[in-house]
């Protein structure tokens, strides 16, 4: 007991010697803080934050430059200064990059998969709401076949455009994940196999 009382006391001394290395008398004296309360701000991330909010309550933010008027977003700062030009003459003219209309499309083709997707599902509920006949679920089956062929179907092309976009992409953390196909289409089948079996 004795052994654990002098290391946590010694961790909290390093600790201690930590803080006052890494936060200079200046945010001490702002902030009049005691160990607890940094090791929680730590924790939790928000060092920044409530460095800011003490800020604008001391009204440091009240009289800055530019207030109230709107933000220049003419320029992209991720844009590389050899293609701003180009990209300038296509805006200008109502051109937009590939890979923009290639993202455009990948999100339209994901909702309307996901729609697709939820209208099946919807008329499986309705359908096995109530014992059906025999030529009832053989029609279903049919519909359901075809149902997963057009998936993978769409499941491909969405994957194949977000290569596409991501090879295109100038910038790699605008990047879309891509996902594989047999696993999307595994979820799937075991999603309208739930609602078949309930």
């Amino acid at each position: 007991m004795e052994d654990s009382t002098n290391l946590s006391a010694s961790k909290v001394k390093s600790m201690r010697n930590i803080a006052d290395i890494v936060f200079n008398k200046k945010i001490k004296e702002d902030f009049g803080i005691d160990m607890q309360q940094t090791l929680h701000m730590i924790r939790s991330h928000d060092l920044v934050g409530t460095m800011m909010a003490r800020a604008m309550e001391r009204g440091e933010f009240d009289n800055l430059e530019g207030t109230g008027k709107p933000l220049n977003l003419k320029k992209n700062p991720y844009e590389p200064a050899e293609l701003h030009m180009v990209h300038k003459i296509l805006k200008d003219n109502g051109f937009t990059p590939y890979w923009i209309e290639l993202g455009k499309e990948i999100e339209a083709l994901r909702i309307k998969f996901n729609k697709d997707v939820d209208y099946f599902k919807r008329c499986t509920q309705i359908i096995f709401c109530e014992k059906r006949s025999i030529p009832a679920i053989n029609q279903y089956e049919i519909k359901k076949n075809k149902f997963y062929d057009q998936c993978r179907v769409q499941l491909l092309e969405i994957s194949k455009k977000i290569l596409d976009y991501n090879l295109h992409c100038p910038v790699s953390q605008l990047g879309r994940a891509n996902f594989n196909v047999n696993e999307a289409m595994s979820s799937l089948i075991k999603d309208i196999e739930r609602l078949i079996q309930h």
